[in-house]
């Protein structure tokens, strides 16, 4: 296994950081990992099997910490945790068989969608009712765990901040839906990683320098999202869904 020089460690271990910052809260940490990972040379299926040991890493300490804070509805992802973590294997295992490319445009279109009604709606700041579950919304939530989870296995861009919207639509505040949704993030990412494993597509060498940064980025940007609340969370949520936004029609472009 070729392990990397200091300076390329030091770079994971910056990087890491800032992406596990930013995605402990909102999601799309992968725009910053996965760009690095890939200057480093390696082949495109181990440059995404060594940024899901990262995102595990890092959605494993997020989860830990937002449960300390007691913004998880532990009877809620217990329930969805298994629906996420099926899907996001299924979609790994897919990705081998059909090329990804043609979600792009749809990922686009509800990535704009979702970031319109963010900007628009104006009471999600902790004041609103969870919304009590019947058995269609329990199963339209279930379906929409399997999916998420599914895509992020499969493609990924987007996931935490499709994930967090899930929650903010079932009532929850920033805070709370970024704490709930990095269960579910928790839960894909360590079934894909798997996945990644058994197809031989994870580089330790880089990957547990960059992982380890990211734990330590998970830890600061959960607790700075537990303490300043939905006024933090919100405009970094709005921020990173427009970036993503670019981002995928800059790749399509």
């Amino acid at each position: 296994m070729e392990l990397p020089s200091f300076d390329m460690i030091l770079f994971l271990v910056i990087v890491g950081f800032a992406a596990a910052f930013i995605d402990s809260v909102v999601g799309g940490g992968g725009l910053i990992a996965v760009p690095a990972l890939m200057f480093t040379g390696l082949p495109t299926n181990m440059v995404l099997g060594t940024n899901k040991l990262g995102g595990t890493l890092s959605s494993l300490t997020s989860t830990v910490s937002f449960l300390f804070s007691g913004k998880i509805n532990g009877k809620l992802v217990l329930l969805l945790f298994p629906l996420s973590f099926i899907g996001s294997a299924l979609g790994t295992y897919t990705i081998h068989l059909v090329p990804s490319t043609f979600l792009k445009p749809l990922v686009v279109g509800l990535l704009i969608v979702i970031l319109i009604y963010t900007l628009l709606k104006k009471n999600w700041d902790g004041s609103g009712q969870q919304v009590r579950f019947t058995f269609v919304r329990g199963l339209a939530t279930a379906v929409c765990a399997f999916a998420l989870g599914f895509y992020d296995g499969f493609f990924g861009p987007g996931a935490g901040s499709f994930l967090l919207f899930l929650f903010l639509m079932l009532g929850f505040d920033f805070v709370g839906a970024s704490a709930n949704a990095k269960v579910l993030n928790f839960a894909s990412n360590v079934a894909s990683l798997a996945s990644f494993f058994w197809l031989k597509s994870v580089h330790l060498g880089y990957g547990l320098p960059m992982g380890l940064a990211m734990i330590a980025g998970s830890i600061v940007g959960s607790q700075v999202a537990i303490r300043k609340g939905s006024r933090y969370v919100k405009p970094l949520f709005i921020g990173i869904t427009a970036i993503l936004i670019g981002k995928q029609i800059w790749d399509m472009l």
